[in-house]
């Protein structure tokens, strides 16, 4: 059977094949829950690998399940299709999001409006760093591939209700002022231009290609766009 799986709290869904042998498997199986969470690892390492080759639409479940060392039979054990490999490794990404920004914590006491902009927008370049090409691979294809459009459109969106209550509480506060006051549709542009940005979109970056220079712009983008009148004098 198909079990759609969530990330900690971040929501976003991994597609991945469970069969009833998992499912009623005792904590204690031993060896072979350690040999199938090896064939699981590998299944994911040969799309990260393969990434780093050619773009999503060329990976089949046969060029997988052979850089993986696993039959095909051994991949659809894990994995409905490729699509669900990739939900996986957004998972995964989604959770290192979250750690790096301290599960999308409020600003803290003694934060100013500009370090808040720098920590979400340098933990996301780092995990975007760490996770290239996957993330580029993704952001270049979800153009003319609907379901990969479709897995990235629930980790946005995921994304964007943990940012938003956080800017939600600040304008009640009296802390923010942002440009306009359709919060979630502020904060989707937002988080659309750092997404694209950090994908290394040409139109982003310009042709020199300097992402320091780019991620700089965009933290003060945040800045402005949600403090506003308030960050000049709050930064």
């Amino acid at each position: 059977m198909t079990a759609v799986k969530f990330s900690s709290d971040i929501g976003v869904v991994h597609g991945e094949q469970v069969s009833s042998a998992q499912e009623s498997a005792p904590e204690s199986s031993g060896a072979p829950r350690r040999r199938g969470d090896r064939q699981r690892h590998a299944i994911i390492a040969a799309v990260r690998d393969l990434l780093q080759e050619k773009p999503f639409a060329e990976l089949s479940v046969s060029s997988i399940s052979e850089r993986a060392g696993v039959a095909r039979s051994g991949f659809y054990f894990y994995f409905d299709s490729k699509y669900a490999v990739l939900a996986h490794i957004l998972g995964d990404v989604a959770r290192e999001l979250e750690e790096l920004t301290g599960d999308f914590a409020p600003r803290g006491e003694g934060e100013t409006p500009a370090e808040f902009a720098r920590r979400m927008v340098g933990s996301a370049a780092a995990v975007y760093a760490h996770n290239d090409p996957v993330m580029s691979a993704c952001n270049s294809a979800r153009s003319t591939d609907a379901e990969i459009r479709e897995i990235l459109d629930r980790y946005n969106e995921a994304v964007i209700d943990q940012i938003v209550p956080i800017v939600e509480a600040e304008i009640a506060g009296g802390t923010a002022d942002p440009i306009t006051a359709d919060v979630r549709a502020l904060v989707r542009m937002l988080s659309a231009a750092t997404a694209l940005t950090l994908s290394g979109e040409s139109l982003f970056l310009g042709l020199d290609r300097d992402l320091g220079r780019a991620v700089a712009v965009l933290e003060r983008l945040w800045l402005h766009a949600l403090w506003g009148g308030q960050a000049s004098s709050r930064s």
